[in-house]
């Protein structure tokens, strides 16, 4: 018996279903890991993307995130931003 795809509510989005994705750096540049909380953060757009970071950026600070980096799929978008004033 094949049983239907699982809805989106229950299965992790797609790349292809939130593309907008942020590589969180360190000062030299290099990819920062952070708690599976802030990590592998995937979103539908970039106004959702954006929002994300702007509510929080001092927590990604506090992880050692001195920059962020905002990608489409594989397409850098802009970046790298500073965390810092």
């Amino acid at each position: 018996m094949n049983l239907p795809d699982q809805p989106p509510t229950f299965r992790p989005p797609t790349p292809t279903e939130r593309p907008w994705t942020w590589r969180l750096e360190n000062a030299a540049g290099e990819v920062v890991s952070v708690t599976a909380e802030y990590a592998d953060q995937r979103f539908a757009s970039q106004a959702d993307a954006e929002s994300w970071v702007g509510e929080i950026w001092a927590e990604l600070a506090a992880e050692g995130v001195d920059a962020v980096t905002l990608f489409e799929h594989d397409r850098q978008v802009y970046g790298p931003m500073s965390l810092h004033a």
